[in-house]
């Protein structure tokens, strides 16, 4: 995010130096907004529709307000916020994003990766286990081997076994949150600690079955629990937490490493695998993005590389997820191209922000017809394995091959065939294809190039774009 303080002139100017001054240290922020070159390069667009989907999940009126903890009862469950922060620093918002509310189980995932930063993942792993419990997050049960499987209670672990203490643990989430709010809700930590009997029994049931390491404190490490859950953000400090995980680790507001890349890793791995209660299996499989919720109504969502989001809305589903949340990142991944496993070239049906904008589409198909035209097979290379498209078409609705068919150019020809795979028989405005183009210009080694592949990769296909093309063959022969 550029921050700059400006000091003008009498008349409100800037002269060339001062202009200079102000903008040095953010001169590749700046170079990349005018170039387009963020990760969601047509940011307005995509933002109209994060509004559209806030408007869709809006509606919705089921769930309850959680009150097993007194405090949280007392939120409206007409409260309704969507924050994101880009890997760039891109921010949006909409609704009640200012709202302050506790991160409750959202928390964990935070907690286990300063853990991890601090310690390393076999250290911490000589404690806890990788699996999902598959079970209700406050169940008495340990696995085979005697180890805490991933829930809800694995946070109290974490808090001895990272040895950390209150103010190092605000101090580093106010790393991960780029400085912005991060405040802490006394009233929820004691209503959190005189209804906490649960929590006690399962702390004082691992500590009988020797899951802590000695000397564990069970009273005050249940209390730095309850400390830790009652601690603030709004959904616009809490998505620059999120966009510090999909950035690697680095907050994208101050350009700090906050977390090691391992730490990262670890913490996606275990939010994409459970962080969303006994929903963890279907969220994955709609949703296929790392992400924890809480039972303020929080659900803190990662696109690796891309962005954070942090939804919250009070009212829970039987589960203890948002339920306007849950619907947010449904709609979310339906309408782009987030989910882990959508192919990020060939699902043409999602629409993928990340593609370069306008003016950069021009450009490229410009630079790629160029190439064509010129005989540039290295160019053509560089582009295809940069995921270009190598059909796009110009104005005319002429391809790269219809270029080089013209031109020609064999070499091109051959690569665009047989590396690239492109469509061999594309029509322009006027109904021409590669083959009518080397045609009319007599390139007789084009011909045969373009015959030789039909043959071996097509000889039943009889498309009426294929039999034009077999009866410009005809002709020439």
């Amino acid at each position: 995010m550029l921050k700059v303080t400006l000091k003008t002139t009498s008349d409100g100017a800037l002269d060339r130096h001062l202009f200079k001054k102000c903008v040095q240290s953010n001169i590749v922020l700046l170079t990349q907004a005018f170039r387009k070159k963020f990760v969601i390069p047509d940011f307005q667009p995509f933002c109209a529709h994060v509004d559209d989907l806030y408007e869709n999940a809006k509606s919705l009126s089921g769930g309850q307000v959680a009150d097993y903890i007194p405090q949280l009862a007392r939120f409206s469950p007409d409260l309704w916020g969507v924050a994101l922060c880009t890997v760039d620093g891109q921010r949006h918002t909409a609704g009640d994003t200012k709202v302050p509310f506790c991160l409750q189980s959202c928390v964990k995932p935070l907690k286990y990766a300063i853990a991890v930063h601090d310690h390393g993942t076999e250290y911490v792993h000589r404690f806890i286990g990788k699996e999902p419990s598959g079970l209700r997050f406050n169940k008495l049960f340990l696995n085979e081997d005697g180890e805490e499987t991933i829930s809800a209670h694995t946070l109290s672990k974490l808090v001895f076994i990272s040895k950390s203490v209150p103010l190092q643990v605000m101090n580093f989430m106010n790393k991960l949150a780029g400085n912005e709010y991060v405040g802490f809700s006394n009233a929820t930590f004691q209503s959190e600690r005189e209804s906490g009997d649960r929590n006690f029994a399962i702390g004082y049931y691992l500590k009988e079955k020797k899951c802590f390491p000695e000397g564990t404190d069970m009273t005050a490490i249940l209390d730095f629990y309850f400390q830790l859950c009652s601690i603030e953000v709004t959904c616009e400090s809490a998505s620059v937490m999120a966009a510090t995980l999909a950035n690697g680790g680095f907050c994208p507001i101050t350009g700090e490493r906050v977390l090691s890349p391992e730490a990262v890793r670890n913490t996606l791995s275990l939010m994409h695998s459970c962080g969303m209660y006994d929903f963890s299996g279907q969220f994955a499989f709609h949703v296929g993005l790392p992400a924890k919720s809480g039972v303020a109504g929080g659900i803190l969502l990662v696109v690796p590389n891309v962005m954070g989001v942090m939804c919250w809305s009070p009212p829970l589903d039987k589960l203890g997820n948002s339920v306007r949340g849950i619907q947010f990142c449904t709609d979310l991944v339906s309408l782009f191209n987030f989910h882990n496993y959508d192919n990020l070239r060939h699902f043409a049906k999602k629409l993928d922000p990340r593609r370069e904008g306008g003016d950069q589409r021009v450009k490229s198909v410009i630079n790629l017809l160029f190439a064509a035209y010129t005989g540039d097979v290295s160019a053509l290379r560089r582009f295809a394995l940069s995921s270009m498209d190598m059909e796009q078409r110009d104005y005319d609705s002429r391809t790269a091959l219809h270029v080089a068919a013209a031109e020609g150019h064999a070499e091109v020809v051959r690569f665009l065939l047989e590396a690239c795979k492109v469509n061999p028989v594309p029509k322009d405005r006027w109904g021409n294809t590669p083959m009518d183009e080397a045609v009319h210009f007599g390139h007789h080694d084009v011909v045969t190039i373009l015959r030789d592949y039909h043959n071996k990769y097509s000889p039943q296909d009889s498309t009426p774009d294929k039999q034009d093309a077999e009866k410009n063959l005809d002709g020439m022969l």
